[in-house]
């Protein structure tokens, strides 16, 4: 392009100076031109499909990319969560054996306090019999106790 433009430059100065130039000379210099401007949009043409196609490439590597972090996230999420729901069924798990043992000694606590304590009524009952045996036996004696 800048032979192209020199030229030109020494043509225009040739017409201005030659009374005798020839202007298919000036012609065939404007198709050089047009010739070359044409090769030079077809070669950047050409390289802005190449950055194009670069671009996307690079855009596919990234999406790619973004892909395997995510199924990674993901993965590592669904360990955690496995984990924590593994852990908080044998914690249930655990309050639950609780519960039921705390269940069972309620009910044989209630059974050892019903059974003392109707220990304890037939004891009272048995004495109080006793006392008043005794009672009716010092009546019918006709003994009396001195106090």
């Amino acid at each position: 392009m800048e032979a192209l433009l020199s030229q030109f430059t020494f043509l225009s100065d040739q017409a201005l100076r030659d009374k005798n130039f020839v202007p298919s000379a000036m012609e065939d210099l404007m198709k050089l031109f047009e010739v070359e401007s044409y090769k030079e949009w077809a070669a950047t043409e050409l390289e802005h499909e190449g950055q194009v196609k670069q671009a996307e490439i690079t855009m596919q590597e990234a999406e790619d990319y973004l892909d395997s972090v995510m199924e990674t996230a993901m993965d590592e999420f669904r360990r955690f969560e496995e984990e924590m729901e593994g852990e908080l069924k044998d914690e249930l798990d655990g309050l639950e054996d609780a519960a039921e043992k705390a269940r069972k000694m309620g009910n044989l606590m209630e059974k050892g306090a019903t059974i003392a304590s109707k220990l304890y009524v037939e004891a009272a009952m048995s004495s109080a019999t006793a006392a008043m045996k005794s009672a009716f036996k010092g009546l019918s004696t006709n003994k009396v106790h001195p106090s």
